[in-house]
């Protein structure tokens, strides 16, 4: 790089000048791991020497006469230091440079510079300085970006494991789990960290966020900190309340903006982002906005992963319970401000906790989809996974929420004419199933132990006093203690006229009216006949037990309706109904099919199920409810690429990308879609007429990668006959750099 001078004093012909400095951008980003980052500035990794070779023009640098420093600037903040011999001692807090021996050849100079372990994140300025008895000459040399390093033991975000570290550090690639716990799906995710634009992109979110604007210096001095720069970046990944990247939707038309359900790539969002001027992209739901959060912590060195949550609860009044509500005949009710999400993503974090102590050190939960506001701002953590997991709820930041998230009960009432008939409490289903992508690996990894590790108490059905003490419990309030101290007598049987259903593992019971049935319950279970198919009727069977000493008179409704995955219940596809006599000890086994016909027309491949069981007992009055939700597997786009899916940046590849009718009818209008970020640019199409049942549609599709890294191939078939997409499919692609 050319440097720019300036001059102080007056100006000696033979002082020793600066012609060029050679910032040896491919070794310093192998050496830090940060090649591919950026191609217009030099990227470094804090506590971690990297080099510089200045070129002299004239004749060589004098050491005997002349003082050769450098100087370091970001903001208003700046430092100079003196280029010394590598035999000086030097301060690890403050910056340093040394040459040494043998690194002078002629008019040029090897020197090696290092960060404070504890540098803030950012793009620094950095100047040459070239100084003899009463002159001084001073060289603008460019810029130059400093990350955190999760490689060196004393920086917070050290992991050790160098397998983790290639996982949530270097990795582009990802896995979002999706769907229902019955039945998840993991969607690849490009996180695209590496893709031209996107490191600068992260950067100047920094430079806009709140913190940066109302306090320029402060904000450059707590940057050093991993928990600020979680909390700043969780908060600007939405744009509820800042210049943040992704407004929210989760109804209603996509115009204007693109369904979140179409987003494959967090680099495609931050570069129209950083384009725009900062203006929000539209639109995200919660893995979107997790998913991006993700590529910007990685980005910035901070070790991260996406994780989902199947039934997430959103307390919004802090009880720990969840109520839901039914119809007398099934039907799901949206009455409630409280919600539980089929499934939640979030982002967790790695670092240490030097605000809280090492026993909260780890994982942290960040959460960027705007719930509730945290010290006034659309942010959630980061929480300690251990606080959590421990129930110690006033470690900072936001445990009573995550941790109503994956521990609330859910309280289902069915109502008839204004009144409550029945109650059922679930206290096992939410935070159900807690995963991530494996290291190194594409299946999940169960996280559901980090998070309850009271977890098995409670599935063995435990007596209250064989829980461990009230010691670990510490910092809980008197609420969740009454809540998990009722939670559990109800599965001790001392409920209140209890009903069990076998299926949720919960308590079941009738509301106070009526004098119960002294003689005994009903048992109650609702389960699927294997994975449902988006090609196949849906096969369930109601398993009702009569545990009383009379004979009993039931009726049972049973409704299917269309739900989001956050909650939002839609409008009823199918029901039924029948009544039927149940003698004393007796199980009936009533088993339904819901034909293809019934949802096929409306039914997308990101939707769920939610079916409910109500058993009446025409004699009592009693209602017992029964529930599941769930997603359909939907049919597979077949995608190859010729001569495997490893392939080179630059050379020109063939994808074949074909989808199959296996629905057992004729569809109209039948579209395949390919795009892929990173592969080629737009979309390609492929349309026919009819399809008959058992034929197949193709799209040759000519590619070039041009980055490395792993790369999304992404189809979606859809046809006349349905609202929604049908399919979605992903094919991960492997791009290495070549020879250069």
């Amino acid at each position: 790089m050319q440097p720019t001078a300036h001059y102080t004093r007056g100006l000696i012909e033979n002082q020793c000048r600066l012609k060029y400095v050679n910032f040896e951008t491919h070794f310093n980003h192998i050496y830090h791991e940060t090649l591919g980052f950026s191609r217009e500035h030099l990227v470094v990794r804090r506590g971690k020497p990297f080099r510089l070779t200045l070129m002299f023009d004239g004749r060589s640098w004098n050491p005997q006469t002349e003082i050769l420093g450098l100087r370091i600037w970001l903001g208003n903040f700046s430092q100079w230091f003196p280029v010394q011999a590598a035999k000086q001692p030097s301060n690890p807090e403050s910056w340093s440079a040394k040459i040494h021996p043998g690194d002078l050849h002629g008019q040029s100079l090897l020197v090696h510079i290092c960060s404070p372990v504890r540098s803030s994140v950012g793009a620094y300025g950095l100047e040459v300085t070239i100084e003899t008895a009463g002159n001084r000459r001073s060289y603008a040399v460019g810029t130059l970006v400093v990350l955190c390093n999760p490689w060196l033991e004393e920086d917070p975000v050290y992991l050790p494991a160098e397998e983790q570290r290639e996982e949530y550090v270097r990795s582009d690639y990802g896995l979002v789990y999706m769907g229902s716990n019955l039945n998840p799906s993991g969607r690849p995710w490009s996180f695209g960290q590496y893709e031209p634009g996107v490191l600068e992109a992260c950067l100047k979110l920094l430079q806009v966020s709140p913190q940066h604007l109302s306090d320029v210096n402060q904000d450059y001095i707590l940057r050093a900190d991993p928990v600020y720069l979680c909390r700043v970046i969780c908060a600007m990944v939405n744009c509820n309340d800042d210049q943040g990247i992704l407004a929210g939707k989760w109804h209603g038309s996509y115009q204007g903006g693109v369904n979140p359900t179409e987003w494959s790539c967090s680099s495609d969002i931050l570069q129209s982002w950083a384009l725009s001027d900062c203006s929000p992209v539209r639109y995200g739901q919660c893995w979107v906005f997790a998913a991006v959060l993700c590529t910007v912590m990685r980005a910035l060195g901070v070790p991260s992963r996406v994780v989902t949550v199947f039934n997430a609860a959103h307390d919004t009044d802090g009880s720990l319970n969840i109520e839901e509500y039914y119809t007398s005949r099934g039907q799901k009710l949206s009455l409630s401000k409280d919600s539980v999400w089929n499934f939640h993503v979030w982002t967790e974090c790695w670092m240490r906790r030097l605000d809280l102590g090492p026993e909260f050190d780890g994982w942290q939960v960040v959460d960027p989809t705007p719930q509730e506001k945290s010290a006034g701002v659309f942010c959630c953590g980061p929480c300690p996974v251990g606080a959590i997991r421990r129930r110690h709820l006033t470690a900072r930041f936001d445990a009573p929420f995550v941790y109503a998230s994956v521990d609330a009960n859910i309280v289902r009432r069915v109502v008839s004419h204004g009144r409550v008939v029945g109650t059922a409490v679930d206290t096992e289903s939410v935070g159900s199933f807690i995963c991530t992508k494996s290291v190194d690996s594409d299946a999940a990894e169960n996280l559901t132990p980090a998070y309850k590790s009271l977890q098995k108490w409670r599935q063995a059905g435990q007596p209250r006093d064989s829980l461990p003490s009230n010691k670990m419990l510490c910092n809980n309030s008197a609420t969740h203690r009454r809540a998990f101290d009722d939670g559990h007598r109800g599965r001790q049987g001392n409920g209140p006229n209890m009903l069990t259903t076998k299926g949720y593992k919960s308590a079941y019971y009738s509301s106070p009216g009526p004098a119960a049935d002294a003689s005994g319950g009903l048992e109650v279970s609702l389960t699927l006949d294997g994975v449902p198919s988006m090609v196949d009727s849906i096969a369930m069977c109601v398993v009702v037990r009569n545990g009383s000493t009379s004979p009993r008179l039931l009726v049972q409704h049973l409704n299917a309706q269309l739900k989001k995955f956050n909650g939002v219940a839609q409008d009823c596809f199918w029901e039924t109904q029948q009544e039927v006599q149940i003698m004393p000890g007796e199980v009936l086994k009533l088993r339904h099919r819901i034909p293809p016909s019934a949802y096929q027309s409306f039914l997308a491949d990101d939707d769920i199920v939610n079916v409910a069981a109500v058993i009446k007992d025409l004699a009592t009055k009693h209602r017992v409810l029964a529930t599941q939700e769930f997603s359909l597997s939907s049919p597979q786009i077949s995608m190859e690429i010729e001569g495997g899916s490893s392939i080179q940046m630059n050379k020109e590849h063939t994808a074949h990308v074909s989808f199959t009718n296996t629905f057992g009818k004729t569809l109209s209008g039948a579209t395949l879609t390919v795009e892929g970020s990173g592969l080629f640019h737009g979309k390609h199409e492929a349309r026919v007429v009819l399809l008959p049942p058992g034929k197949t549609m193709q799209k040759n599709i000519s590619i070039t990668a041009y980055s490395p890294g792993t790369k999304l191939l992404m189809a979606t078939f859809s046809h006349s006959g349905c609202q929604a997409t049908v399919s979605r499919s992903f094919h991960k692609i492997s791009v290495s750099a070549g020879c250069l």
